[in-house]
């Protein structure tokens, strides 16, 4: 266990910070590619993908699965039988995004200390205990707690793996991987619905509801993969046990490469420079407004859906297609902006296609255009996070400012469910109209501080070019590289993705 704490330390020494400049390539003689081919490359990308992205993305299922089936067992007798009253239904919803936000940065600071291996495993094992737990409960008071503990371990996930991702990948490799980690979510959506569908048959078996067994069902499920993690979660390229040594070399080579040298040390200023840094403020907006729409969207669709007119069985079926379009289109739109090498302009259009949905929703009563709204509006929110934080971590220098930038850019997302849990209130159905209209302001606030960031970036960089010149590939001296740690994005040869 030492030798491979040893081993995963020295390699973290050498592995991923974020990108350098976007139009400055700077290699020294000694970094040039030796026998990788384009092709051999793309092997070694696949290699990669197969290792990392299907547990990462098995395990975000899980965890948002978890976190959001309460949607589900709201529609199997949730509040009746534990006495619910007025909005004590959101107020469980909502107590477990301030504990959720408040374990981000911790947790990722964790995953720099700790080995991913280890840290991961911990948090999973520990959110699928109270998952259980929390099929047992009896009133209010216990679903808050258990809801709270949720909170606290499920944190650390998404922002970690987000952070993870960026250990093995260069920058313009990180947003379609993003996409394919991010779609466990609609995927999760998806399969909730048709796992509550089977599950409410089991009402009354051993004493329990249907809502009960959803809770514990999932929550074994869960703890069953979490006793796997360890041995499925490689922590660093330099001691992954699926590469042959010539694989490691190239993928440090690659990362060393596309991060120059920017900071991969410990230090405690690193996060403090990310704390003070304007631009992951106005990120952390644009995430809480795409995280406001998700949540809402996740927590009350089945309500949402049965109010349209379905039975409560065929609304939890009802429920999928949007998740399985949602995924789709997900993934497309990453796959397409990493060949692009463009975020904003995708984001743009999902938001415009995500306000037209509930546009619908508010538009008419006919159940028809109301569920083509639900189509359309799960399609325009979904891409938005992993578009986003792929734009946000690519701007952002230095290895622990990174970490700690996503974390913030996620921190700001889950401000946005406490939002989420009380948009959809009871008083307001069938139509919810003012829930979709708060939504639609939401969407509406994410495109303007897109907009502006995109216009920021473009004439930054153009500020910049016009004072370092344009003079191509250009070897750093050492009081470059020295600067270039210490100030990372600050420097003037870096440039922003836009």
């Amino acid at each position: 266990m030492e030798e491979k704490k040893a081993a995963a330390l020295s390699a973290e020494e050498t592995s991923a910070a974020p990108s350098l400049n976007n139009n400055t390539a700077i290699i020294s003689s000694d970094e040039e590619t030796q026998g990788w081919s384009t092709q051999a490359t793309k092997r070694l990308l696949w290699r990669l993908d197969w290792h990392i992205i299907p547990f990462m993305s098995l395990i975000y299922l899980l965890c948002f699965l978890d976190r959001t089936n309460i949607g589900n067992a709201r529609l199997d007798n949730l509040e009746q039988d534990l006495g619910l009253k007025g909005v004590q239904y959101n107020d469980c919803l909502a107590v477990l995004f301030p504990f959720y936000i408040a374990a981000e940065i911790p947790s990722n600071m964790m995953m720099k200390r700790v080995r991913p291996s280890v840290w991961l495993t911990f948090i999973m094992v520990c959110w699928s205990a109270a998952m259980i737990g929390q099929g047992f409960v009896r009133n209010y008071t216990q679903l808050m707690v258990t809801r709270a503990l949720l909170g606290v371990f499920e944190g650390g996930l998404f922002p970690g793996v987000n952070y993870y991702i960026t250990q093995w990948y260069c920058r313009h490799e990180c947003g379609f991987r993003m996409a394919l980690f991010f779609s466990a979510a609609t995927l999760a959506g998806a399969f909730g619905g048709i796992l509550a569908r089977g599950i409410a048959e089991m009402s009354g078996v051993g004493g329990m509801a249907a809502w009960q067994w959803i809770f514990v069902l999932e929550g074994l499920l869960s703890i069953l993969v979490s006793f796997t993690a360890y041995w499925f979660i490689f922590d660093y390229p330099g001691t992954a046990r699926f590469l042959t040594e010539p694989e490691r070399s190239e993928v440090q080579r690659r990362l060393k490469e596309d991060h120059g040298h920017l900071s991969n040390d410990f230090d405690l200023k690193y996060v403090f420079q990310a704390i003070k840094d304007w631009k992951i403020y106005i990120h952390m907006l644009i995430c809480m407004a795409g995280f406001c729409p998700i949540y809402s969207f996740s927590l009350f669709l089945p309500t949402i859906i049965k109010n349209m007119g379905y039975t409560a069985n065929n609304a939890q079926l009802m429920s999928v297609p949007p998740y399985v379009c949602a995924c789709f289109f997900t993934i497309a739109a990453s796959w397409f902006a990493d060949r692009a090498r463009q975020r904003a302009v995708f984001m743009l259009g999902f938001q415009l296609v995500g306000i037209a949905g509930f546009s619908m929703l508010v538009a008419t009563a006919n159940p028809s255009v109301q569920y083509a709204g639900t189509v359309l509006a799960a399609i325009g929110i979904y891409p938005q996070i992993p578009l986003g934080l792929a734009w946000n971590s690519g701007n952002i220098g230095g290895s622990l400012k990174r970490g700690t930038g996503i974390a913030m850019q996620v921190m700001g997302g889950n401000c946005g469910g406490i939002i989420a849990s009380y948009v959809y209130l009871s008083r307001d159905g069938p139509r919810f109209i003012t829930g979709h209209s708060i939504l639609i302001g939401f969407v509406g606030m994410a495109f303007f501080l897109t907009s502006f960031m995109t216009i920021w970036c473009r004439r930054e960089n153009a500020r910049r070019d016009a004072l370092t010149g344009s003079s191509g590939p250009q070897e750093l001296t050492e009081e470059q590289k020295a600067l270039e740690r210490e100030l990372a994005d600050d420097v003037p040869w870096f440039r922003f993705t836009v």
